[in-house]
């Protein structure tokens, strides 16, 4: 169980230094990953923002990171629920996995293909 513990803990710290590096990265030197998409279609994809969005929150500036992508704001705490309890499964080497039904799923991929219409035509 320690052995778990520590596995997870270190990968949760390793993506938080990530996200943390290239924030300040970002901010100094202006280095981002652009959107694709974007810049081939010039219309905003359902994840335009999310970038911007974790700065934000970052810096806990909420209302600025709901405006930057406020689907996958909204998604965010259902997202990190379901991964926390994915990890706390693995560590305690429980089979009661959280089983989502593929309904859901559907329903979030079809959420994000309204807001990536809606966002480009409001």
């Amino acid at each position: 169980m320690k052995k778990r513990l520590l596995k997870v803990l270190s990968i949760n710290l390793l993506l938080l230094l990530l996200l943390i590096s290239y924030y300040y990265l970002n901010k100094y030197f202006h280095i981002g990953i652009p959107c694709l998409f974007y810049k081939i279609t010039s219309f905003k994809c359902p994840g335009c923002g999310i970038t911007r969005m974790l700065f934000s929150i970052l810096k806990l500036d909420f209302k600025s990171a709901f405006f930057y992508n406020p689907v996958v704001f909204i998604l965010l705490p259902f997202l990190s629920f379901y991964i926390l309890y994915q990890e706390y499964i693995y560590i305690t080497k429980q089979n009661n996995k959280l089983k989502i039904p593929n309904f859901i799923y559907y329903l979030i991929i079809f959420v994000l293909i309204i807001f990536g219409i809606l966002r480009n035509i409001i």
